[in-house]
């Protein structure tokens, strides 16, 4: 392996609408892979087996896949945060645009028995994790989720994908946690059960508030992110010039402002959501008395979720900031 085991890179928030890849965050529990990448993308020595229970497993090459029908689509990418602390927000967020092909032609190719329910995806990264040697990165989902969501990328932002972001070949599944999109994918396959696995059953689950079944992590929460100002920014002339995001499963339908003590207010700049599973930007401008202020946001979605107070990963976001004092 590459790098040290649980890698954790984050960096500093741009207001682009699509995240610069230099400034996309880095997770790598099993290390990342030692590889070269090929002077074209096509030319790399690197298969996909699919395999299991199917009637007609395969393998199939890198320039195989890249012959398949492309697509681009943009799509909001967030870590789950730190499965040891799993309530603490990581705000550890991306918006991309992915180009490749759906997983489901391939999963057609191979025909599931009659008996699979799920769909293991494998990554070449491995290594040992919390004790636990001999670990292959490795993911789940209902074979009817891994038909209609799972996307093969093998460019983000209209480059091929990065060593540390899964080339040469990655999987991502829209509007679920990072956590379930594999990188460096090698392995798909079909199977009647889960796996027990260190990063399916152990980690990476969670019960839901009133609730007492653990449940995978998987669908993303309603979230928003001030990414401008940054927390402990001086504010000269006084004017709070906000820019953030908001994104959910479904449409953020409200995002809401409030400062110090004051009542939360209404975001009227708030852009719409599009076709794509993307974040939706939103700007708030307010005039602000000398002194250190708190801005906090938070965001409702179209099923009626509202983030909720600290405590939890999606907590609302706020930070502190200082207007000087007028000499």
């Amino acid at each position: 392996m590459g790098e040290k085991s649980l890698d954790v890179r984050d960096f500093s928030d741009v207001t682009d609408y699509y995240t610069p890849v230099d400034n996309v965050f880095v997770r790598a529990h099993l290390g990342v892979p030692d590889l070269e990448p090929a002077a074209e993308l096509a030319d790399f020595d690197w298969t996909l087996s699919v395999e299991g229970l199917v009637e007609n497993p395969f393998t199939i090459s890198l320039a195989d896949v890249l012959a398949l029908p492309t697509r681009k689509f943009t799509a909001v990418h967030e870590c789950f945060g730190n499965p040891f602390v799993p309530d603490v927000p990581t705000r550890a967020v991306a918006n991309l645009e992915w180009t490749g092909t759906p997983l489901v032609p391939l999963l057609e190719r191979a025909k599931p028995l009659a008996s699979a329910r799920h769909v293991w995806l494998e990554g070449a990264d491995t290594g040992s994790f919390d004790g636990v040697d001999g670990l292959s990165y490795l993911k789940d989902l209902p074979l009817q989720a891994a038909m209609d969501d799972v996307f093969l990328a093998h460019r983000m932002n209209g480059e091929p994908l990065t060593v540390r972001h899964g080339y040469p070949l990655r999987a991502v599944v829209p509007r679920m946690f990072g956590t379930n999109s594999v990188k460096w994918l090698t392995r798909i396959i079909v199977s009647d059960e889960r796996p027990d696995h260190m990063f399916t059953t152990r980690f990476y689950t969670r019960v839901f508030p009133g609730e007492t079944v653990s449940v995978p992590v998987r669908e993303i929460d309603v979230s928003s992110k001030i990414l401008s100002p940054q927390d402990g920014d001086q504010l000269p002339g006084g004017k709070l010039e906000l820019i953030g995001r908001a994104w959910s499963t479904t449409e953020v339908v409200l995002v809401e402002v409030g400062v110090d003590d004051g009542p939360w207010e209404p975001v009227v700049d708030l852009e719409p959501a599009g076709v794509d599973p993307a974040w939706q930007p939103f700007t708030v401008t307010r005039e602000l008395t000398p002194g250190e202020h708190t801005v906090r946001i938070r965001a409702t979605d179209r099923a009626g979720r509202i983030q909720p107070p600290p405590g939890l990963r999606n907590s609302i976001h706020e930070i502190t900031v200082t207007v000087p004092a007028v000499p």
